[in-house]
């Protein structure tokens, strides 16, 4: 069993200093936003074992508040391929996680992007069948998904593989799609 957890960077400044997208940096909400989904990986133990994180200033800072508030960061990898990378290319990232840190056993692997292509990523791993199932969660989930993969939005999908190399499309399972936003509607229905 492995999951695969997508993380959209946190919301972001519209410009920066440098004028050049790369060096765009979390905004005010972006820097409470991550650390608040940090701390809901924490508290329902979806910890990753390894991070796979896009060279760009806001998927590094949103990786940093989110590692700080897990009781131990997870060893990570800066991956500059992940910049600008659509689903076929985050595909062959994903795949090839192992030979990017070989003793890490990544039964749990995230991935810290961008969109278009982590949202497209997910849409194409994730089986669209899934909506139609008893598991009201997972069908919400799947619904949410197909709108968009927002700022600091976490979709968690599941395969049944023991190995990344034999990661495919439409073989995953979506069990989760969480972000700041939806968590605080989840609060205000409760």
């Amino acid at each position: 069993m492995r999951h695969l957890m997508l993380l959209r960077h946190a919301k972001t400044e519209k410009d920066s200093p440098s004028g050049n997208d790369r060096d765009r940096r979390l905004n005010a909400r972006g820097r409470e936003d991550a650390p608040a989904l940090g701390r809901y990986i924490a508290a329902q133990d979806l910890v990753p074992q390894l991070v796979l994180v896009s060279p760009a200033t806001r998927a590094r800072q949103t990786w940093e508040l989110v590692a700080e508030e897990l009781q131990s960061a997870p060893p990570h990898e800066v991956v500059h391929d992940l910049y600008g990378a659509d689903a076929r290319q985050l595909l062959h990232i994903a795949r090839a996680a192992t030979q990017l840190a070989p003793r890490v056993s990544a039964g749990r692997l995230m991935i810290v992007g961008h969109n278009p292509g982590l949202h497209e990523f997910a849409l194409a791993l994730a089986r669209t069948s899934d909506a139609k199932s008893s598991d009201r969660s997972s069908a919400k989930a799947q619904r949410a998904l197909t709108d968009n993969l927002p700022t600091s939005g976490l979709a968690v999908i599941v395969f049944s593989m023991t190995d990344w190399a034999d990661l495919s499309f439409g073989r995953g399972r979506l069990e989760r799609l969480v972000s700041p936003a939806l968590l605080r509607e989840d609060t205000k229905e409760s």
